[in-house]
């Protein structure tokens, strides 16, 4: 089999997470049990995740010419990711604070830094260049002009689009129209429809016509085709350590899912697997498992 193309238009960061039982209120010093730096940002874990599944990925992005870009840029030449189209910047590398307490619920801060810095035309042309691209995977940590221009051009070519909206900010009227799947967890879903995901004629009403996947944590995910059917698949019950980076390994995985001829439904329950499996572990990037513990999964 031919492998799964897919391009991630998306944020590169640097992870500074601190683990902490209580997380401290507004004036308060508590210690903590541990700090760690890792490999994040949204679009390099959905970027990671897909590789790790076996699919030949391209991520288009922006990194600082800094340490942190330059141990981004290693980590994505180890993983067997392309990096044609990232290019560096003067401005420093992303970086997202993380606090996660003792129920593995996490706190974010990002600074996008060099992300913001995305060349609309270079994304175009890196969209319009790589061969036998199938799916375009996008988020909201690198500006929306950029994501419309590459889903345009992914259009054109008869590609995928799948955005996950997050973190939430309102998306234009267009970048929607050219959106083929929309993943937003709950809180996602809230913000962009008013109301929460609770029932079914809820969720129906979300995006008629279009498919839309809302992420439901420890529920699992409910599938909303463009028919208005809805899937509901669980998740197996973990015991979980930390968050950060579950909702990017779903989106990953379900991209490569689709690049690689599986059905919606199939290409989600893999997903959920593979983001149950990651909130055992600490880290976003350092929770995911290895391509031999994914083929265990499916």
């Amino acid at each position: 089999m031919s492998k799964a193309v897919i391009a991630v238009v998306g944020s590169a960061m640097i992870d500074l997470t601190a683990y902490a039982t209580v997380l401290p209120a507004p004036g308060q010093t508590l210690e903590g049990e541990l700090f760690t730096t890792g490999f994040g940002g949204k679009g390099a874990n959905q970027a990671v995740i897909a590789a790790h599944c076996g699919a030949e990925v391209h991520f288009v992005g922006k990194l600082g010419k800094d340490l942190f870009g330059d141990s981004i840029a290693e980590n994505f030449k180890k993983l067997g990711i392309d990096s044609e189209y990232v290019e560096r910047s003067e401005t420093p590398n992303g970086v997202a604070h993380i606090w996660v307490d003792a129920n593995g619920e996490n706190r974010i801060v990002i600074i996008p830094g060099a992300n913001h810095e995305i060349e609309l035309k270079k994304a175009v042309q890196a969209i319009e260049s790589i061969a036998g691209l199938a799916v375009v995977v996008a988020q909201c940590e690198i500006k929306q002009e950029v994501t419309l221009a590459a889903f345009c051009a992914a259009k054109k070519r008869g590609c995928v689009t799948i955005l996950n909206p997050a973190p939430y900010q309102p998306l234009s009227e267009e970048l929607l129209a050219v959106t083929d799947w929309i993943i937003p967890n709950e809180t996602e879903f809230k913000e962009l429809h008013g109301q929460a995901p609770t029932s079914d004629d809820v969720l129906m009403s979300f995006r008629p016509g279009k498919n839309s996947i809302v992420t439901l944590g420890s529920e699992g995910a409910v599938l909303i085709t463009s028919d208005g059917d809805l899937t509901r698949l669980s998740a197996p019950t973990v015991n979980p350590v930390d968050t950060t980076g579950a909702g990017d390994a779903f989106v990953g995985v379900f991209a490569f899912g689709l690049a690689s001829g599986k059905s919606p439904e199939d290409a989600m329950k893999l997903g959920i697997k593979v983001a149950s499996m990651s909130v055992t572990r600490k880290g976003a990037q350092s929770s995911y498992p290895s391509q031999a513990e994914i083929e265990t999964l499916s």
